[in-house]
Formats: structure tokens, sequence, C-alpha cells
């Protein structure tokens, strides 16, 4: 009976953790997915994505696109978003602090967020020139392209490091670097200067820079950064506000209870 009982348990967490892996193949990629598509990606049966399509749309965490024939986010799930983002101790500890540098560098600045394989912008303050970047809220990026994804890679620990270079780097723009020891290299001098820059790296002319943000334990959780189009964030500018950039993340990092080690030793 307790052997049986633990094969209907191991069975239903099977199950959950499948709905849950479809759930979250909508955070990047096309806006809508069919159940062949999924089953490619997901390398399982036709019958188990189409189950937890049903389960997912019962809940309206999904719903059916009629025009595509396909699934797509459900109104269940835009609030679960809101409401995730309204109570994120990580964009509340920060608003003050992205306002002070939107302010002060007149160029959009943007919250990202660590998720699993990958990072989301949480919140941003668009810059009020004519010509100013803007970021796409809640789309999962990857962590190797782009100054914010670069520097949370950079402060990951060693094996969650190993695990995203071992994966294929998706070539984002001509600039995006795809190389794992070219890319590593790099990360050494982010973890020096304690910023990452960036060239058309994710998105073609535009730049920006980024500071991490660690949790109350050390762990790195975000960034911060300052973006525009690259004839104004060029390497003059950079230089001149990475130091706010970087002055900010910490500011942020200090309110979530983080203690660096220099702050320890003085």
């Amino acid at each position: 009976m307790e052997l049986e009982a633990a094969r209907v348990g191991t069975t239903a967490t099977e199950s959950a953790g499948r709905v849950v892996d479809v759930l979250l193949r909508f955070l990047n990629g096309p806006d809508t997915l069919g159940v062949s598509q999924l089953a490619r990606e997901m390398d399982v049966s036709k019958a188990v994505v189409h189950r937890a399509l049903q389960t997912l749309a019962s809940r309206q965490l999904l719903q059916f696109d009629v025009p595509s024939r396909q699934y797509k986010l459900g109104p269940a799930a835009a609030a679960l978003g809101v409401r995730a983002l309204r109570d994120s101790d990580l964009r509340s500890a920060s608003a003050p602090h992205l306002s002070s540098l939107n302010e002060h560098t007149g160029e959009t600045v943007t919250l990202t967020g660590l998720i699993p394989d990958g990072r989301v912008y949480l919140d941003q303050i668009v810059s009020s020139h004519e010509i100013a970047m803007s970021v796409e809220m809640g789309r999962r990026f990857p962590l190797h392209a782009g100054s914010s994804g670069k520097c949370i890679l950079a402060f990951l620990d060693a094996d969650a490091l190993e695990v995203v270079l071992a994966q294929p780097l998706e070539q984002l723009t001509l600039r995006t670097l795809v190389d794992p020891d070219t890319l590593r290299q790099q990360l050494v001098t982010i973890r020096e200067r304690g910023y990452a820059v960036s060239d058309g790296e994710r998105q073609p002319d535009a730049g920006s820079v980024a500071a991490p943000v660690f949790s109350f334990d050390g762990t790195v959780i975000g960034a911060v950064s300052v973006c525009g189009p690259k004839f104004r964030v060029n390497e003059e500018f950079v230089r001149e506000i990475a130091p706010q950039v970087v002055a900010a993340a910490a500011a942020i990092s200090r309110s979530l209870g983080f203690v660096s080690r220099d702050a320890v030793a003085s």
C-alpha cells in the first residue's frame, strides 16, 4: 500500500511539473504555441501536452487563440504577473533609485530580475528624449546578451555559470558574444570593475551599462541598467555614469539586507 501511494505521489508530481513546464514555455518565444511545437520542444507526447494545456486553459492561465488555433497566455496569467510585480521586494526597493538614475542620466533606466534559464525586466523608466529605448516587460531574455544579463552571469556561482555556458548561446545580434571562452574572459573583467557594458549585443544600435543587485545572503538576484541609443550612450557617457549605476545597485542591495565584505571589513 505504501509503495502504491508513493508511486501515485510521484506520478502526480511529474504531472504537475509538466503543467508548469508548459506554462513556462510561454515566457519566451512567440505569443502563441501549439500542441505539436510544445511536444517537440519538450520531447513528450502530444497527449501529455494536450492535457497540460487543457488544465491551464480551464483555469484561464492560458486561452485558445482561434485565428492561430494555438494557445496564448490568459487573463489569470496576466493577473499573477501584475500581483508578482506589485509584491516584489526587489521592485519596491529599487523604485527611488531608478527614479534618481533616470533624473541624473536622462536615459531609460531598467530593473532586471534573475529567473530560471534567464532574466526578465521587472521595471523601467523610459527616457524623455524623442529617440529613446524601451524594454519588453516580462519576456525572458538570455543571460549572455546585454549588460544586465552579463553582470548577473558574472556574479553567479561557478556551477550555475557553467550550466549557462554549456548551453548553445543564441546569436541575438551580430555583436552578441556566443563563444564561451571569450565570454568567460569578459566576465572576469565585469567582476573586477563591478559593472557590465553592452554595445548592441541584445538590441542593435543600443548601448547600456548595468550593475548587479544582491540579496541579503550575497546571491545575485538582478541588475540595474541605464540604456539608450548608441549615439548617446557611447564610451564617454558610460565612463561618466558607470559609478552612478554601481552606487544605485549597491544601495538597492543594502536595502534588501546585503552587507558587502568591504563594509564588514571597515
